[in-house]
């Protein structure tokens, strides 16, 4: 069994999706739905996907939970509600009965704010999610893991999943030491788990190869351990370098080294785990 612990579906509109600006990203101007999705991890022996979702919107986790009830390739969805609103908690409740809801993201890698995983009110409302028996997803990029660690240090109960091994700069030229010390320094918190996802897309070059990505695997692997690390595809987006079958393969010869247990967690269990999903 492979479980992709982290890939979006969505229906494309230019307004709700900016960022797609640009010829070279034309790719990602189309719908993305449950077929799509079937026919590039089915073949692959994906048996399960974790749904993540892509707008900061309540209609969309509304609409993922909808798919989710549609298709027995999805696990668990990963959706966003209004963390820092006053009445959280009331939003909160509304979803409670919603059991593929697995986690809550909100896209602080797009945030100007240096301090926002420091606000008052972002973190009362993350302070209830245990209580609802939801994962938080981390996205960031590798300058923000400073705060970060701050963050997660102020909710020691809370099960965090770090998307993307917080998407250092990957110049093959040269390693990013200032996040591999932080991001090592991070991974000693045992409530956080973390996955080997999008890392294509932070390739400086126009190429890439797995030695490209090697030190960024050792490290990852090295600082989390196969029990914590776990198999993303970031699919659709990483199509704008990568296509479903070479990342899947990437990651499979990176693994395959490790014992038939240890890729057992990298490709299900850690994600089993982490989302808590019922299969």
């Amino acid at each position: 069994m492979i479980i992709d612990a982290h890939h979006h579906l969505w229906q494309y509109s230019h307004s709700d999706y900016p960022w797609m600006d640009g010829d070279e990203k034309a790719v990602l101007r189309h719908d993305y739905l449950i077929q799509e999705l079937d026919q590039v991890t089915r073949p692959l022996g994906v048996s399960h996907t974790v749904v993540v979702q892509a707008r900061q919107t309540i209609w969309e986790t509304e609409w993922l939970l909808g798919l989710s009830q549609q298709s027995r390739t999805i696990a668990g969805i990963v959706g966003w509600l209004p963390l820092a609103a006053d009445n959280i908690r009331s939003h909160l409740e509304r979803f409670s009965s919603q059991t593929a809801l697995k986690s809550l993201r909100h896209v602080v890698q797009d945030e100007p704010d240096p301090e926002f995983f420091d606000r008052p009110n972002f973190n009362h409302g993350v302070s209830l999610l245990d209580e609802f028996n939801l994962a938080y997803d981390i996205l960031i990029f590798g300058h923000q893991l400073p705060m970060t660690i701050r963050f997660v240090d102020r909710h020691p109960q809370q099960r965090f999943v770090l998307d993307h091994i917080a998407k250092p700069v990957i110049d093959p030229s040269r390693f990013d030491e200032a996040w591999a010390k932080n991001f090592r320094e991070l991974a000693r918190r045992d409530n956080i788990t973390c996955k080997f996802s999008a890392l294509a897309t932070e390739v400086t070059t126009p190429q890439w190869t797995i030695e490209t990505l090697r030190p960024y695997w050792e490290t990852a692997l090295e600082a989390f351990g196969p029990q914590r690390l776990m198999f993303g595809s970031d699919w659709p987006v990483a199509l704008l370098r990568t296509d479903y079958a070479t990342w899947l393969n990437t990651v499979q010869q990176l693994a395959s080294q490790l014992s038939p247990t240890e890729q057992e967690s990298i490709f299900c269990q850690t994600a089993r785990s982490a989302y808590q999903l019922s299969i």
